[in-house]
């Protein structure tokens, strides 16, 4: 920052197990979201610029037949990594005129995925940007650190608490209108160059 330059550098990730699980998103099918591995080891090595860490990741897969505004509206999603290895994901997407559409789900280290029912929704204080947000929690949430704010997306942190046990999640709301606004598309290429 301010000026846009190249990244180079190696990322190793050590999977702590693969999932293979896949689901719909929307009642049509048309996006699809399952997580490649929940609960990883990562190191990043650097050269440009000159950064090194290691820790805990998440990867997973989205697709889609359709684009994102025909599909979604707005979304709250967090992972958090409890304590037996488990990676919980709450993916919670809103519609107007709809009921909301909740992925609540448990990824364990064995390999299997458990089905839990969804905590209460809990409010949070709207970003700088406006955004409202919100998280799946039976208690109350508090803002741990802002990760990333914009005018349609925000990222976090978030201190919440599942079955007595005091989490750090990690946590994104996504505004699709927002998203396909003509004033945040004339300001994607600034935010997110793109190379053709």
């Amino acid at each position: 920052m301010p000026l846009p330059r190249r990244i180079r550098g190696r990322i190793k990730l050590w999977p702590q197990q693969l999932f293979g699980y896949s689901t719909p998103l929307d009642v049509a099918g048309q996006h699809r979201w399952g997580p490649l591995a929940p609960a990883s080891r990562i190191e990043v090595d650097l050269s440009a610029p000159d950064l090194k860490w290691q820790g805990h990741a998440y990867l997973d897969s989205n697709e889609g037949d359709e684009p994102i505004d025909r599909g979604f509206h707005t979304w709250d999603w967090s992972r958090a990594r409890m304590r037996d290895g488990s990676t919980l994901v709450f993916y919670d997407m809103q519609a107007p005129g709809t009921e909301d559409r909740v992925l609540s789900l448990r990824f364990t280290p064995k390999g299997t995925v458990e089905p839990l029912d969804a905590p209460p929704v809990q409010r949070l204080p709207k970003t700088a940007w406006r955004i409202d947000r919100r998280m799946r929690s039976a208690h109350s949430v508090r803002l741990h650190e802002q990760l990333e704010d914009t005018p349609f997306y925000q990222r976090s942190l978030l201190q919440f608490e599942y079955a007595r046990e005091p989490l750090l999640a990690f946590h994104e709301t996504l505004s699709v209108p927002r998203l396909v606004s003509p004033v945040v598309q004339a300001m994607l290429p600034w935010r997110m160059p793109r190379r053709a």
